[in-house]
């Protein structure tokens, strides 16, 4: 009988970091259990920690560095590889500058400790100033409304949902995610413990997602009109009565701005914006006001359009003026045991904002990254600064970018391409050179970037489970080799481990947490809940809390002549959608993930499918600007009349999906228009997209 050997680490596929116990041989894994006593997730995990062996043993994974040759990718040795990219990366800058090779990040990089040590250091060996990756897709107007209100990108307000007593969410779907911008995994229980104790959670969402149906308190809303709704919440309650601002009162500037900037926007207006009767809107604003503690949730569906920088820094700034900033139960800050924030801080470092702007469109660059919706028009446009060839790691625009293939087309026209990943993808096909990487259960766990939006305060660390196949080097030593190969450094510094058992004794919990404690415990430790701190950490460079930044007091016109963006033409609006079995491109490999019903559906309002013809089940065709594709009809009262909705993360051309599924998928972002952004942040606006929809 094979002798069971049992490792406790978390999951690292999607934010939620789900505590597991992992059963092994020494060479296969024989099971993934949740673990019930992991202080964050309390015995929860999804569909997707049970996938975490699949990654390691699919049939389609690259596991040694491929060339193309002739159209064929062959095998070739990692010396060979690596003096093939420094090479080919130098020849193209030597011909075109260092701007000419572009580097994009995918979502995978942000759970990889090792990767988020030395990828600064392969980008500054490249030498190029044309950096992108995923955050740009989806997340950067929360980091954009930080830096201008808070100092520091990372400095990120996080719902205290455990102690809260009204939780609004607008524009997420935690229970399917368990969080955003917001680890809290098991995030059901946590909404029902909410109301078990006399709370209420309330849902503003254009679908009636499975967060709305479990918070049983649902409102329909027009897409892209959140910033409407959560600014003329404001104007209620600053117009009702002065603002709370509680302990950090004597840190808050602009509070009149504030107030004069939300006086057009009354609960009347709102309503013809939003589609909330003002009657709601006014008790939703005053209830929100009135909890013992409040907090305003805003995610995906808010950050994912034109306005989402606008988004987020109002649902900040309705938490801080209700007195539910930096306080329990509201929007509070992690004190994790390594700061990120902290180990980058921009105290007493004066910067403008955006740092530069791109050279074709002039979208913004935030946090040394351009959108990546402007990833194709710097490819294809002629001129200084064109992008002639492109490393990628771990990333897969074709399929998560707006208007992917554009991007497709824009990558057939370099002259190099160098990617990092476990396969050949949508994207990697297009690559010269692909490099193999390593999965989570090959690497040693510590989710640096996550503990920092945990809604508790923990730690854990697991070493690597398994070898990588073929003797292969790890991810990190990966990209470390390539730096070194291209600046010639005959070293390639210290381990991620080595650097963690460093860093933690520096942190807020360093008299106590140790890599060496970490290792003897096995399990993750629990740091208790979040604190109050903000006091000590702002990172303006005045030491302020700004309330009302000018630039986005400056943008309010534009939301106020704000029309509706469908037409006769195209009368439908486009949302995406969150599924518990899909984690953006890079889960659709695993076969348990995908196997089953076709969950690639365009879900349409009973009364919208009446009215066209359209049948359950029956395919229809969707177009915008951009593109079209035809995918099964899902009718379902759960969406807003006039609103249309699409999974992200689908339409995979290559590997097994199609024998996994028995059914052809399409991508949302053959649809997505790249020119449709918010021009704050130049986060694509993928949600509000104008469509038509007709049987095919």
């Amino acid at each position: 009988m094979t002798e069971s050997m049992v490792q406790y680490r978390s999951c690292n596929i999607c934010e939620a970091m789900c505590g597991l116990i992992v059963a092994h041989d020494g060479q296969d894994v024989l099971s993934i259990r949740p673990d019930p006593e992991d202080p964050l997730s309390r015995g929860h995990i999804c569909p997707k920690a049970v996938a975490l062996q699949d990654f390691r043993t699919d049939p389609d994974r690259v596991t040694k560095p491929l060339l193309k040759r002739g159209g064929d990718f062959e095998e070739i040795t990692w010396d060979a590889a690596f003096d093939h990219a420094a090479e080919r990366i130098r020849a193209v800058q030597a011909a075109h500058g260092p701007d000419s090779v572009a580097v994009y990040l995918g979502n995978p990089n942000a759970h990889k400790f090792g990767n988020m040590l030395n990828l600064p250091g392969l980008i500054k060996a490249i030498g190029t100033r044309n950096r992108y990756s995923s955050s740009t897709a989806d997340q950067i107007p929360h980091h954009v409304a930080a830096i201008h209100m808070l100092g520091h990108p990372m400095l990120m307000p996080i719902p205290d949902i455990d102690r809260t007593d009204f939780l609004l969410i607008i524009g997420g779907n935690p229970v399917i995610s368990n969080g955003s911008m917001m680890t809290a995994p098991g995030y059901g229980r946590r909404m029902d413990a909410i109301k078990a104790r006399g709370g209420r959670v309330v849902v503003i969402d254009p679908r009636r997602t499975e967060t709305a149906e479990r918070a049983g308190e649902h409102h329909f809303i027009r897409p892209e009109s959140d910033a409407w709704l959560i600014l003329s919440m404001i104007h209620v309650i600053l117009s009702d009565g002065p603002a709370r601002l509680g302990h950090l009162a004597p840190l808050v500037d602009g509070l009149d701005a504030l107030a004069q900037a939300v006086r057009p926007f009354t609960p009347e207006a709102a309503a013809e914006a939003t589609g909330i009767d003002a009657g709601t809107i006014r008790a939703l604003a005053r209830d929100f006001a009135a909890a013992p503690r409040a907090v305003c949730y805003a995610r995906m569906g808010a950050s994912t359009q034109s306005f989402g920088t606008l988004c987020q820094w109002a649902a900040n700034a309705l938490n801080i003026v209700t007195g539910n900033f930096d306080a329990e139960g509201g929007a509070m800050f992690t004190t994790p045991a390594l700061d990120y924030v902290g180990l980058t801080s921009r105290k007493g470092k004066q910067r403008s904002y955006p740092e530069r702007r791109s050279r074709v469109s002039g979208q913004p660059l935030y946090n040394g990254e351009f959108p990546v919706s402007t990833l194709a028009e710097e490819i294809e446009t002629p001129g200084a600064g064109q992008i002639r060839a492109l490393v990628t790691v771990a990333g897969n625009p074709v399929l998560t970018a707006p208007n992917g293939r554009r991007i497709e087309r824009a990558l057939e026209g370099l002259d190099f391409m160098l990617s990092l990943d476990i396969h050949v993808n949508d994207t990697t096909r297009h690559a010269e050179l692909i490099l193999p990487g390593t999965v989570a259960l090959e690497e040693p766990m510590y989710d640096m970037v996550f503990h920092s939006f945990a809604v508790r305060n923990t730690v854990g660390y697991a070493p690597a489970l398994f070898a990588p196949p073929h003797g292969n080097p790890p991810e990190w030593e990966v990209i470390a080799r390539l730096a070194a190969r291209l600046t010639g450094a005959n070293s390639i510094g210290p381990t991620p481990e080595q650097v963690l058992a460093m860093l933690l004794p520096q942190g807020f919990h360093g008299d106590r947490i140790t890599l060496d404690k970490l290792r003897s415990g096995g399990r993750p430790v629990d740091l208790g809940p979040l604190v109050p701190n903000l006091g000590t950490r702002l990172e303006t460079p005045d030491g302020r809390l700004h309330l009302a930044p000018q630039m986005f007091l400056d943008d309010l016109p534009r939301l106020l002549t704000q029309t509706d963006a469908r037409t006769v033409q195209r009368p439908f609006a486009l949302i995406g959608r969150r599924q518990a079995r899909s984690h953006n491109s890079w889960t659709q490999n695993s076969p348990r993930l995908v196997k089953g019903r076709n969950r690639c559906t365009v879900e349409v309002n009973p009364e919208d499918a009446a009215r066209l013809g359209l049948r359950d089940g029956a395919d229809a065709v969707v177009t915008s600007t951009a593109g079209s594709v035809t995918l099964p009809v899902e009718i379902t009262a759960a969406m807003a009349p006039g609103v249309v909705s699409i999974p992200q993360g689908w339409g995979q051309k290559n590997g097994r999906l199609g024998a996994a599924t028995q059914t052809a998928t399409v991508s949302i972002n053959d649809l997505t228009d790249d020119s449709r952004t918010d021009p704050l942040s130049g986060n694509a606006a993928f949600n509000g997209l104008p469509v038509a929809l007709h049987p095919a």
